[in-house]
């Protein structure tokens, strides 16, 4: 039996419907983060006089957020806490700009009641809720990036390929961040960190429709929906590649490709398609391109001078086989959404959503969906493909 387009494009959407974050998740979230917000800006706060701003960054700002592999585990919202005024990098260090962002989340943390601890990570405070959805919320510190940045990151995205507009917009929202592994930690100097969330999003929003978003800026109007609620191609697209790769490393998560490296890629290789399948179809045939054979090997778009894959070539990560598994998931995923989508067996195409994406689709409902008669229905299996040595950390002793 043949498989048309229109059923291929029916296996794939189903298999999103598994992978969508319910939106009272997405709902919780913004409340959470506004709270801090609204927490950070209150009159007697220490940080008042710094105009703080939290944002969303990361998939649930891109609209690319999943559900976890176990419905035990957490989710994870990344937040940016901004101190727009009366901080700069030649007036404090970055030890002091987090230890004030520290200070006023541990007083929210027992104002609201959190019973899980304030934790530091190199770059962020982590709050962990724990309640009917549990997740915790990475709060990364930072500061606008002064003019002499803006203008170099403008430059290096020109020469990126950016539009000038682009370029120009996203330098705009450049920042520095607090990382405590850095030498200038404690002392008041240069040495910090650039990051651009705010300028990625945007980004990645002109990369989901370009026309859409150049239509909004030519009539000088704002488009206030989130992109959590977009539901593109591209973003669903990214989810299924996301999750394919949590399965295809369950156990072994610090051997994965990280989510940036797929994000990017899959974002600069998708061309408009107007369907999840040939979105599938055309990112995971053409995202190889899009890494470099020198370094930066994955720039950052607003960003160029930022490699996203820079552990690939770092010493302390070599036993890792970052690049190798990159590439390895790469030719996987072809393979496996190529088998998945190449017969109208749903007997095959339910285990195969079970064993390579950990989702659970319904045979009976599939089978009505695609029109086939499940009782009468041929089975036409697909030989399916493994890559057969992935890598793995070398063995101890």
């Amino acid at each position: 039996m043949m498989i048309i387009l229109e059923q291929k494009k029916l296996i794939i959407e189903n298999m999103i419907e598994l992978l969508e974050l319910p939106e009272s998740a997405y709902e919780k979230a913004i409340k959470r983060y506004e709270d801090i917000g609204s927490w950070l800006s209150r009159d007697d706060s220490s940080v008042y006089i710094n105009k703080p701003h939290i944002f969303p960054q990361g998939s649930f700002r891109l609209g690319t957020a999943i559900r976890p592999l176990n419905d035990n585990e957490e989710y994870d919202v990344d937040l940016s806490c901004k101190l727009r005024e009366g901080i700069t990098h030649v007036s404090h260090t970055q030890e002091f700009l987090k230890s004030i962002v520290g200070r006023e989340l541990e007083a929210y943390r027992v104002s609201r009641g959190i019973k899980e601890a304030l934790e530091e990570k190199h770059r962020c405070w982590r709050l962990e809720y724990q309640d009917d959805l549990s997740f915790h919320m990475d709060i990364v510190p930072c500061i606008p990036a002064d003019e002499s940045t803006k203008k170099k990151t403008v430059e290096s995205m020109r020469k990126f390929g950016l539009e000038e507009s682009m370029a120009n917009s996203a330098s705009q929202t450049a920042v520095y961040i607090t990382d405590n592994r850095r030498q200038g930690y404690r002392r008041i100097c240069c040495d910090w960190k650039i990051s651009n969330p705010e300028g990625y999003a945007h980004w990645f929003e002109y990369r989901m429709d370009p026309q859409r978003l150049k239509a909004f800026q030519v009539r000088g109007q704002v488009d206030n929906m989130p992109l959590y609620k977009r539901k593109t191609p591209l973003q669903r697209a990214i989810q299924l590649l996301k999750r394919h790769r949590d399965q295809m490393f369950k156990g072994n998560e610090d051997l994965k490709p990280i989510s940036i490296i797929i994000t990017t890629l899959a974002a600069r290789a998708y061309t408009g398609e107007q369907n999840v399948f040939s979105a599938l179809q055309n990112i995971l045939k053409n995202m190889g391109q899009y890494v470099n054979k020198s370094t930066p090997r994955i720039p950052n778009p607003v960003d160029p001078a930022e490699d996203f894959a820079d552990r690939w070539g770092m010493e302390k990560y070599k036993n890792l086989n970052l690049e190798k598994n990159f590439w390895d998931w790469l030719k996987q995923a072809q393979l496996d959404f190529e088998s998945i989508t190449s017969t109208l067996d749903t007997h095959f195409i339910t285990e195969q959503a079970q064993q390579k994406f950990s989702l659970k689709l319904n045979q009976s409902e599939l089978s009505r969906k695609l029109g086939i008669n499940l009782d009468s229905e041929e089975r036409v299996t697909p030989k399916v493909h493994v890559i057969s040595d992935p890598a793995k950390p070398w063995e101890n002793g």
